[in-house]
């Protein structure tokens, strides 16, 4: 969206909800909660592309403070021991390129490698990986601490603030000792920052290894609704629920939590089972915008959560758009929604 038409949507906005309050934030100050959005692309080359040093100029008219960059290996099965790039996963000089592009754009970096599968004809997927055989889960482990080591010495050559050492790998993440005395040591080794491990929202509560780590991470696709359609009060109670588990939760690890992915699609249904695409639904803008006023709303005041990034930008400027049913927000009223608590307005009283 052009920036002289957004400012005029902002606006217009704001006169039209008397409710909406400034929070007493000095221009340019940083706060201490990241203001994150991911970005991603499966694309080899697209990083470093003129269209996606456009569009993380447009994230960064946001307010984010934060961009999770992703990178993608894959290997062929649940089962299979080979971990590998392919053509859809960035090049290493386009994703060097994609996070000086947002240093220089004064954004903090997540760097967050994820691994996929290419065969998810049974329906299983990166948290299904698993063996039954001791040796096989060493042989894998090997290959995925190759691969994993890789990112954190091109992390580390870069400067990224935060490296991000496993995506909702549920099965792997049952084995401690792997993570907490192969993984975890050898990262701190080569990198110098912080580190996080992604956790599925069915997953956070089983690892342990949390305090290996800097941050506990949760990819936060917690169901809100049955109904196609919710009101807003509906899927915020929804979300205040499952921050009350999170946060007595929380207490037992004494890490701060830090919502690693958090997403919505703009169509009906995308409350109930947000981590699905579901294509075939109707366009619906409101639903996604008011999941987003709803998170927004409920975890901003809470102590245990030092960090949101949103599920997701993508690497161009033309995407999403009032006819879009992606997870992206980009020129949709979430937009808007995340523009407004970005830029450190309140949302309490936009119901009022």
């Amino acid at each position: 969206m052009h920036k002289q038409k957004f400012t005029r949507i902002l606006a217009s906005f704001i006169l039209c909800c008397p409710g909406v309050i400034f929070f007493n934030i000095a221009e340019g100050a940083e706060s201490s909660f990241q203001k994150g959005i991911c970005y991603a692309s499966w694309e080899k080359e697209r990083y470093a592309s003129v269209y996606s040093d456009q569009s993380l100029e447009m994230l960064a008219q946001t307010g984010a403070e934060w961009v999770a960059i992703v990178a993608t290996y894959y290997q062929d099965k649940y089962n299979s021991k080979e971990i590998f790039p392919n053509e859809r996963t960035p090049s290493d000089k386009s994703l060097i390129h994609a996070i000086n592009k947002a240093h220089q754009l004064g954004l903090k970096v997540m760097l967050k490698p994820h691994l996929d599968l290419v065969n998810q004809s049974e329906g299983l997927w990166r948290a299904d990986i698993g063996f039954q055989k001791e040796s096989d889960w060493q042989e894998w482990f090997r290959q995925y601490s190759k691969f994993i080591l890789h990112y954190a010495l091109l992390a580390q050559k870069t400067g990224a603030e935060i490296f991000c050492i496993g995506t909702e790998l549920s099965f792997a993440s049952s084995k401690t000792a792997f993570w907490r005395e192969e993984i975890v040591p050898a990262l701190r080794e080569v990198y110098s920052g912080k580190l996080i491990y992604a956790a599925n929202w069915d997953e956070y509560k089983t690892i342990r290894f949390w305090n290996d780590l800097d941050y506990a991470g949760i990819d936060a696709y917690f169901p809100l609704h049955q109904k196609g359609n919710p009101g807003y009060a509906e899927i915020k109670n929804s979300w205040t629920k499952w921050a009350e588990e999170i946060g007595t939760w929380q207490k037992t690890i004494k890490k701060p939590v830090i919502f690693t992915e958090i997403g919505y699609q703009s169509c009906d249904f995308a409350a109930t089972k947000p981590w699905e695409n579901s294509y075939s639904e109707s366009v619906n803008l409101q639903i996604q915008s008011d999941c987003y006023r709803a998170a927004l709303e409920v975890i901003s005041n809470k102590l245990w959560c030092q960090g949101i990034y949103w599920w997701y930008w993508k690497a161009t400027p033309y995407a999403g758009g009032i006819n879009n049913r992606d997870f992206t927000p980009q020129k949709k009223p979430a937009e808007i929604i995340l523009t407004l608590y970005y830029r450190g307005l309140s949302l309490a009283k936009l119901n009022q």
